[in-house]
């Protein structure tokens, strides 16, 4: 299933492997985020209810110069878990990349596999228990097919993360792409297109809306690799939430959650109790996407999925036995950085949503570490005279509000 613009788009990541990476970066620091992070997966796939014991197959469909697979292979590495990711993409030179970069760590459980997504049914891969894509199927000419491949060989009870491109975010950016068809044509070799992109960027007024969009860096910050990805893409479909639900819907998932979670409740920062009774009458999917229009700002959308009536109990927040986590923050750290007014406040691409804290979360978040359980912490601050009923309920209240910024998160038991 191919077309004129998806050979356009496999020559592209052969002359731009994409995101641009140096292997000899892994050095110095590893590239983290969303989907894929191994501490989101045993949350949101899982419920935190998979044992860490159990192997873990993962496959990094669409796997480019290998963030995604360094990410979650080091940190499988780590953490000592069991298992393997594999890597699969058609493009011979982001596999030179990726492969050096896994190199560069060490690391042992990666498997290379240079294929495209359409090959994989029927292709003897899989099953995997997690399939990451992302930043792919808005490249495809069937986004549809590739997300029903992807299905095709996940295992019962798995899971699926995405990233697909979101409309309003990217504001500037397709009138960019208007412009460059122009004078920089698909039929014109890659570095001549790059090059007339870097001119016109140069020369683009001030009135352009791209200037105006400060979320939107890949032109300025991402090399040629960014630029050709951002503004020359021969093919490039953004999904508003409906339309990401739609796909989902169509290909037999539903939403686990959406990255982060309070980013897509316009409650969030709609405190007009007039507008909240509005809102109150809409289904989760409208609140996303009534979230995505009146903010503006989303020029991507993060997604956990798993088949429709597969989605795992809740993460289990009441049982003392679990062990709460933090993603990359320090519980004393971030007990510190609340405020006098017991209001912790969040960024979200420009927009500050406040969130509010119990009276107890700084004596809580300074000592969750990601050994002591539920349990344990409740002990300690009973110790202090700390009542049980006071804990249970404001450590309640703090994972309601720190599992909805993707901060606190339940480890895998």
């Amino acid at each position: 299933m191919t077309d004129a613009a998806d050979a356009a788009l496999a020559a592209q990541y052969e002359a731009f492997p994409y995101p641009k990476r140096d292997p000899r970066d892994e050095a110095k620091r590893l590239v983290v985020g969303s989907p894929s992070h191994l501490r989101e997966v045993d949350h949101w796939i899982f419920g935190a209810r998979r044992p860490a014991a159990r192997p873990l197959s993962a496959l990094m469909a669409g796997g480019g110069s290998g963030d995604g697979t360094v990410m979650l292979a080091q940190q499988m590495a780590w953490a000592g878990r069991e298992g393997s990711v594999t890597w699969l993409d058609r493009s011979a030179a982001a596999r030179r990349v990726a492969e050096a970069r896994v190199a560069a760590r060490s690391l042992g459980n990666v498997i290379f596999a240079e294929a495209s997504i359409l090959d994989l049914p029927g292709s003897g891969l899989g099953p995997f228990d997690y399939v990451d894509c992302c930043g792919v199927l808005h490249h495809m000419p069937d986004p549809l097919a590739g997300l029903r491949a992807l299905v095709s060989v996940l295992a019962p009870g798995g899971g699926i993360g995405l990233m697909v491109y979101a409309p309003h975010g990217r504001t500037g950016v397709y009138m960019l792409q208007d412009a460059l068809r122009l004078i920089a044509p698909p039929d014109r070799p890659p570095a001549e297109r790059v090059e007339i992109a870097k001119r016109l960027w140069r020369q683009t007024p001030e009135t352009a809306w791209l200037r105006r969009n400060p979320w939107i860096t890949d032109h300025i910050q991402g090399g040629d690799a960014g630029i050709y990805d951002l503004l020359l893409n021969p093919r490039d479909v953004a999904f508003t939430v409906p339309q990401l639900a739609a796909l989902l819907d169509a290909a037999g998932l539903e939403f686990r959650c959406l990255v982060e979670p309070l980013r897509y409740d316009p409650d969030a920062f709609l405190t007009d109790p007039r507008l909240r009774e509005r809102t109150a009458l809409l289904d989760p999917v409208a609140r996303a996407a009534l979230a995505e229009a009146a903010s503006g700002n989303m020029g991507i959308h993060i997604a956990y999925c798993v088949r429709k009536g597969e989605a795992p109990p809740a993460p289990p927040w009441d049982d003392p036995a679990a062990v709460p986590v933090l993603r990359e923050l320090d519980g004393a750290k971030l007990a510190r950085q609340i405020g006098g007014d017991g209001v912790l406040r969040v960024g979200f691409d420009g927009l500050t949503v406040p969130v509010a804290l119990p009276r107890l979360a700084q004596a809580i978040l300074a000592r969750v570490d990601g050994r002591r359980s539920i349990g344990a912490i409740g002990d300690e601050l009973a110790a202090n005279g700390v009542s049980r009923e006071a804990f249970a309920r404001d450590f309640a209240a703090l994972a309601r509000a720190l599992e909805a910024v993707n901060r606190m998160l339940l480890a895998a038991p």
